[in-house]
This record gives structure tokens, C-alpha cells and sequence, in this order.
């Protein structure tokens, strides 16, 4: 894009800044009804209820009933959902001074209306989103749970994993990886240092989750500048997403066992609600052995992962506020880093040592949420506290090699504006104060504390059927290491899209970004032998702020019998920050410094599913993105090759059976320090019964992967010539929810 685009995020904030926050209120209509199960008939109790337009939820009573009062005069989609077993989406027009009814009858789906609160901070479907989401509830991560985020997204539209090791997988958002993923608990960023080596992974349980969500392309606006690749948000409990009170007990238990990798875990949770009180609590853990492959065992592969939280809420009427502690607890081993290891007199190299490389991961955050609704002209206010502090150790044999301390405390507040006419919207502030600290051999940069603040908005202009979507984010970042130059970043952010319908259930939606990042802390400071990314690391503390500008379009349709998407994007990166091999070699490793230079990333990812007969589906997807330095047209590091998708859905009853294929291209276009990878085909077959009651629900499942015992590489992985993909095998899971 042209630099004389860069002014348009500036005049976003100003006209934000002079948008009207109250407007008069109308003569106002009731809508209520009742949720049945179709099954049996009997009520579904403890539904979500959601008023898409006015995006206003409401929960069904013990006898499935549900109302919505001072509903504005109009035509709404409302949306229910229970606990990812099923949903139904109808529409309904309410009248001044009068009641609508709208009744529901609900029944397990091979899909669900997935309903995300990560793209613009409110409830939204992701069918209207102005930005492509995938959602995975609780159900379905108990069936993919692994012991790192990356293997649980792993081969997600446009989401591949970067990886040491199963323990240390990190999500790749279209391309993207490291310090431009962002990755969130509840709205907040969790403080690991996941983004900051190829060995380093990121603490949850998913099988503990009641969603994942990923937002794909810059979300910078709302998160922050280090998210131009995407957001990856983990819901843990189902008050982070309504907040408001519920009589009684819910919660959940899953266990969890596999072959070819010895895996077993399982955790469990509550929620009990009495009057305007809530309190809930929550535990597990999971743990594997070295993996198999079809060429052996990869040695010192194992993981284990636990966790625990608890808190209590009080929520009113008016106002709410709860305080949640969450403890996690990680350990596993880097396969073939000891290869990679330090010899005695400091240098790097192959064969350096014989010890085993664990990494032993502790992550404790308190946070506080608090908030007010109906102020005068504010609809509602959200203020979140969070401190965090989390310690890394690497262990090599029974002796600590290096440890890294990370403390930080974030602070959050939005303001959801009254609508106004067709306008409505989301402001805010957000401010982050970080130290970190590190000793030991791969200690690379000297402590460092980090400030930051930002000022954001995003609104919503409403013609309908058209909406709009613009806002801007103006964010500060400053670093003091201690002996080394200080420095500071400010930049603005900025975003306008619109949403088209086309027909009934199909739309367009389009988006012009314009993002600023700040400089990682690693790639100003870091110098040394840096064994997570195989490169003596150099870094650069004149590095420059990154600017992009990107375009995607999302071509949507969504129906009973047919359901697709496809995205298209581009972006391109000014001064892009990536590690330039310098041909040296240094303490065994080859020596990279960070440079900058300009660069683009171009990619699509498409899905189509289809009922071919009923209860009987096609599901069809695929995915590729290429991403090269402008300069000499050299392809960038650790980019996913084209990748594809083929499955069937049998349906019948509660049974479902899901047999797929999942395919991938060679990836010849290479960096200069990488080898080619080939493709393959791996065949899966899942399979899984529920059974659904009014209060309760269990669900059986079985995971049959690498049914061929394919030998496949994963070419994002920093040890794929030493260690292939996972070997066949089966997981067997089993989850009860109760409500």
C-alpha cells in the first residue's frame, strides 16, 4: 500500500473520537418463549439464548423458558446453543408494546452455530463476524486434547504448529509465528515465552477448556501490535463468557487415553451458583511417554501438563465483579537438543552432551474482573486486572541450565457504547508493565522491563443489510534493559471493513488493515548461542518498528444442507523483522542477526461442507500461503506447505462416525537454511457416541490417526530430519457435562 494510506488510521481515531454516545429511546416489545429437546421433549435447561443484532444473551430457566425485555421494534436472528451438543437459529419480528413468542426445538447437529466473543470483544456469530474465527467448544476439545496448544490446533484451517517436540508445539496463523501470535487466557495475554524460541510451549490443558477461539488476520486493534497474525483466545469457564449469575451446579469431567504415546489425563470443574454469588473450581492433568514413529521411538519426547483454578463472583443487576487464581504446571523433554547442547568450555555444537534437555514450565496469574452496565450513556463497562508470574526452568540431566523469570501485571478497560442510531461500538484502554529476567547458558539478554499503553475503538455502523466496521488503536512500548540502550516504540493501528449480503445465508465481507508493531524485547537484546532456534542469535537494538498494510476477503454462505468459506488475503510488511543467516559459524551454531526488509505474506483457505444425503455429509477444505522477502524474492522461514482436506459425517442418532484424509504438498520453496520436505497423506478415522439428557451429557469417543503409519515430516518443525510425525495409533476419550 502507498505511504499515503498511513493517515487513514489517524482519521479513524479522531472520528471515533466525535461519535454521539446516547440517542432516544423508542417504544420497546417483549420476545419469549421456550427450548425443548426434540428428543423426548423435555425442557432444555441452562440454554443460551442469543438476540444476534442487539448481541444480548439470555438463559433458559428449569422449565426451558426464556424472555428478553425493552426489545427495539425489529426483525432479529436469534441463535440457542447448549453446551456444543446443539443449536438452532430462527428469526422473529418484534412490535412496539407487544409480545413476540419464538419457541425452539433442539437436536444433535454434525455443526453448530458458532458463537465467538474474541472478534470484536461481544458476542457475535461467527457468520457475522468481520473476521475469520474458528471456534472449538468443549466437547470437541476434549476429543482433539493434547498436551500443547499447537497439537490441539494443528491442521485447523490456515493453522499449522511450530515445533522442538510435541511439548513445545506452537500455533502458525497463516504463516505467521512467534511474536506476531498472540496468544490469550480469558481476554489476556498468558505471560509465557512461548513466542521467543522454537523449544518453548505454551502451558494449557484444553481438555479444561469451555472454548478456543481463533481469529485469523491482524486483530491488532483490540489485543495489540504483536497480533498481525491472529489471536488465539482460551475461554476457561462458561461466566467469562455470560456474565451473569446461574442457580445451581454445572461442570464437567473428562478422561482421556491413547496409544503409541502412552497418553492418560483427565480433569474435571464446577460452577455453583446461589442467588447473585457464584463460585467454581477446576483441576487435571495430562501426561504422554516418548512418542512412536514408523522408524521408532523418538527418545525424551515425553510431556506432562497440570493445572488448577478457582474463584468466587458476585453479579448483580448492575454491576459484577469476580477474582479467579489459575495455576499451571508444566514439564517435557526437547528430543535431540542435547545434540544441540553447550560443551563444557561454553561453545556450542552436535554432540556436545549426553544429558536429556526437560523444560519445567510454572505459570500463576491472579485476576480480578469487575464491571457496570446501563450507565448513562455508556451501555456497559469492563475492567480487568491481571498479574502474572511465570518461571521456565531448562534442565539438563539433574542440573539447571538456564531460568527465565517473567512477571507482569496488565490492566484492561472497555466501554460499550449505547447504540446510537446505526452506530455502535467498543473503546478502551490497556496498559502492560513486564520484567523479565534470565541466568544461566542461554542466558541472552540482560534483565529487561518492559511499559506499555494503548488507547483503542472499534465501531459499527449498522444500514441494514449493510454494516461497516472501522477503529484505530494508538499503542506505546518501551524497553530498559539494564546496561544496554533503552528504547521506545509508538505507533497507530487502524481498520475499516464491510459486510455485504449476497443472498439469503451468503456474504461478502471485506477488509483493509493497517498495522504497527514494536520490536520483540529477543530481537533487540538477545546475543548468544541460542540452541531453541538452532543459530548463535544476534540482535539489533536499532531496529525499526514494523508497518504493514493488508486486504482480505471472505466469501460466506451458511445454510441447513450447505455450509462454505473462502478467505483471501494479502499483506504486506515494511521492515519486517526476521533472522538473517550471515554464513559464519560461531560456538557450533550458524550466526544469525536479526535484520529488516520488506515483505509480503498472499495466501486462501476454503471449506466446503455439504449434506449429500440427510445425517450424511461432505467436508472438503484446504489451505496454502506463501511468504518472501520483496528484496530477492526469497521465501521466508517455516512456512506451511499447500495443505488439503477430505471427510465424510455419518449422523445417525447420537453416532457419529468421521473418516478423513489429510494431505499436504512438498514445500520446495525454501529459506536458505532450510531442506525440502515432502508431501503426504495421512489417514484418520474418528468415531463417537452421545447421549444427551435434560441435566446431563456424555459423550464416548475414538480417534484412530495415521491409520497407514505414514512416515510424514512436519516441515515447521526445527528437529524434522531427526524426528518424523507421530506413528498410528488410537485415543479414547470419554466427557460428562452436567447443567
Amino acid at each position: 500500500m502507498h505511504r499515503r494510506f498511513h493517515f487513514i488510521p489517524s482519521l479513524l481515531l479522531a472520528a471515533v473520537s466525535l461519535v454521539p454516545l446516547a440517542a432516544g429511546q423508542p417504544a420497546t416489545g417483549v420476545l419469549q418463549g421456550e427450548v425443548t429437546f426434540k428428543q423426548g421433549g423435555y425442557p432444555a435447561h441452562n440454554a443460551t439464548v442469543f438476540l444476534v443484532q442487539l448481541r444480548r444473551d439470555a438463559e433458559t430457566n428449569s422449565e426451558g423458558r426464556y424472555e428478553f425485555r425493552n426489545v427495539p421494534p425489529g426483525r432479529y436472528d436469534v441463535v440457542v446453543h447448549l453446551h456444543s451438543l446443539s443449536d438452532e437459529r430462527q428469526t422473529v419480528v418484534v412490535e412496539a408494546g407487544r409480545i413476540a413468542k419464538l419457541n425452539f426445538e433442539l437436536r444433535l447437529a454434525p455443526f453448530k452455530e458458532e458463537i465467538t466473543v474474541t472478534a470484536s470483544g461481544q458476542q457475535e456469530t461467527t457468520f457475522e463476524s468481520f473476521q475469520s474465527v474458528t471456534s472449538i467448544e468443549s466437547l470437541e476439545l476434549a476429543e482433539k486434547s493434547r498436551t500443547s496448544l499447537g497439537e490441539v490446533l494443528d491442521n485447523q484451517p490456515g493453522i499449522a504448529k511450530r515445533s522442538f517436540g510435541p511439548g513445545s508445539a506452537r500455533p502458525v496463523i497463516r504463516g505467521f509465528d512467534g511474536d506476531r501470535v498472540l496468544v490469550l487466557q480469558d481476554g489476556i495475554r498468558t505471560g509465557t515465552l512461548s513466542s521467543a524460541s522454537g523449544d518453548h510451549g505454551e502451558l494449557m490443558d484444553a481438555s479444561s477448556l469451555e472454548k478456543l477461539e481463533v481469529v485469523k488476520g491482524p486483530a491488532t486493534l483490540l489485543y495489540g501490535s504483536n497480533a498481525m497474525g491472529g489471536v488465539i483466545n482460551a475461554v476457561t469457564r462458561h461466566h467469562q463468557l455470560h456474565e451473569h449469575p446461574h442457580a445451581g451446579m454445572r461442570g464437567y469431567f473428562t478422561g482421556i487415553g491413547g496409544s503409541s504415546n502412552g497418553h492418560a489425563g483427565g480433569s474435571a470443574g464446577f460452577e455453583y451458583g446461589i442467588q447473585h454469588w457464584l463460585l467454581w473450581g477446576s483441576g487435571g492433568g495430562q501426561r504422554t511417554g516418548d512418542y512412536g514413529t514408523p522408524i521408532g521411538t523418538i527418545e525424551n519426547s515425553k510431556t506432562r501438563v497440570s493445572n488448577g483454578s478457582g474463584g468466587f463472583g458476585w453479579f448483580g443487576d448492575k454491576a459484577s465483579a469476580s477474582l479467579g487464581y489459575d495455576y499451571n504446571d508444566s514439564r517435557y523433554g526437547v528430543p535431540f537438543a542435547s545434540q544441540f547442547g553447550l560443551h563444557d568450555d561454553g561453545s556450542a555444537g552436535r554432540e556436545a552432551k549426553h544429558d536429556l534437555v526437560d523444560l519445567q514450565l510454572r505459570r500463576q496469574s491472579l485476576q480480578f474482573n469487575g464491571g457496570l452496565r446501563t450507565l448513562q450513556h455508556i451501555d456497559a463497562f469492563r475492567l480487568k486486572l491481571n498479574y502474572t508470574r511465570y518461571d521456565h526452568q531448562e534442565l539438563e540431566g539433574s542440573s539447571i541450565g538456564t531460568t527465565f523469570d517473567n512477571r507482569q501485571f496488565i490492566y484492561r478497560g472497555e466501554f460499550d457504547q449505547k447504540k446510537a442510531g446505526p452506530l455502535s461500538g467498543t473503546f478502551g484502554f490497556w496498559g502492560l508493565h513486564r520484567d523479565f529476567e534470565s541466568s544461566g547458558e542461554e542466558a541472552l539478554t540482560p534483565p529487561v522491563t518492559q511499559n506499555a499503553l494503548a488507547l483503542f475503538a472499534l465501531q459499527r455502523l449498522t444500514f441494514e443489510p449493510i454494516r461497516f466496521q472501522f477503529g484505530g488503536r494508538i499503542e506505546y512500548n518501551g524497553y530498559d534493559p539494564v546496561g544496554l540502550e533503552a528504547r521506545s516504540f509508538t505507533g497507530v493501528s487502524g481498520a475499516v471493513g464491510v459486510h455485504v449480503p449476497l443472498w439469503k445465508g451468503g456474504a461478502l465481507v471485506s477488509n483493509y488493515t493497517h498495522t504497527y508493531r514494536a520490536p520483540a524485547l529477543e530481537e533487540l537484546y538477545n546475543h548468544g548461542p541460542h540452541i531453541g532456534n538452532l543459530t548463535f542469535e544476534i540482535g539489533t537494538a536499532a531496529l525499526r518498528r514494523e508497518l504493514g498494510d493488508g486486504v482480505d476477503f471472505s466469501l460466506r454462505h451458511s445454510a441447513k444442507r450447505v455450509r462454505g468459506q473462502v478467505d483471501i488475503f494479502y499483506y504486506g510488511i515494511r521492515d519486517f523483522v526476521y533472522l538473517a543467516p550471515t554464513g559464519a559459524v560461531e560456538d557450533g551454531l550458524p550466526t544469525a542477526e536479526y535484520r529488516q526488509g520488506n515483505s509480503r505474506f498472499s495466501g486462501m483457505e476454503a471449506g466446503l461442507d455439504f449434506e449429500v444425503r440427510p445425517n450424511f455429509w461432505l467436508k472438503l477444505g484446504m489451505d496454502s500461503v506463501k511468504a518472501r522477502l520483496r528484496a530477492d524474492d526469497t521465501p521466508l522461514p517455516r512456512i506451511p506447505p499447500l495443505r488439503g482436506r477430505v471427510g465424510l459425517d455419518f449422523l445417525w442418532k447420537g453416532v457419529s462416525i468421521r473418516p478423513g484424509l489429510l494431505l499436504a504438498g512438498a514445500q520446495e520453496k525454501l529459506f536458505p537454511t532450510e531442506s525440502r520436505t515432502a508431501g503426504y497423506t495421512v489417514v484418520n478415522l474418528d468415531a463417537s457416541y452421545t447421549l444427551a439428557q435434560q441435566h446431563l451429557a456424555h459423550n464416548f469417543s475414538v480417534s484412530a490417526f495415521n491409520l497407514g503409519d505414514r512416515l510424514y515430516r512436519n516441515h515447521l518443525s526445527f528437529i524434522k530430519e531427526l524426528a518424523p510425525e507421530m506413528g498410528r495409533g488410537v485415543r479414547v476419550t470419554y466427557a460428562m457435562r452436567f447443567f
